[in-house]
């Protein structure tokens, strides 16, 4: 390498996992529902932010799989989508051949969403 510099890129699904995690409404997003399921109208007033930004913020994280989505049905009959974030760490590692990004997600045990969805129909 010179003395000028070289630009190593990461690839570009981490780099916009990277940008998103830049994101002060994303990484509010994670860490409320990290510490309980909401759904997106609750994260919007949590937040003081309009619904739209928490829908575009909920829809960029679970293209990502930091988060997860469940169809809750509530007594009356109307149905709404909570989130869980599965995001636990991300780690940047500097290798000699470039940055290595490093994502550990909660798993989403089938076993798990099949006794949620049955709890939900009580």
């Amino acid at each position: 390498m010179s003395g000028e510099g070289s630009a190593v890129a990461i690839d570009a699904d981490d780099a916009e996992i990277v940008a998103l995690l830049d994101d002060e409404y994303a990484r509010a997003a994670l860490v409320l529902t990290y510490r309980e399921e909401l759904a997106a109208a609750d994260l919007a007033e949590r937040l003081d932010v309009a619904p739209s930004t928490v829908y575009d913020r909920l829809s960029r994280l679970a293209d990502h799989d930091l988060v997860s989505e469940r169809q809750r049905i509530d007594p009356d009959g109307h149905h709404h989508k909570t989130y869980r974030a599965r995001l636990d760490r991300v780690v940047a590692e500097l290798t000699a051949g470039g940055f290595e990004l490093r994502i550990e997600r909660t798993p989403t045990d089938p076993a798990d969403r099949l006794t949620a969805a049955f709890e939900d129909l009580r």
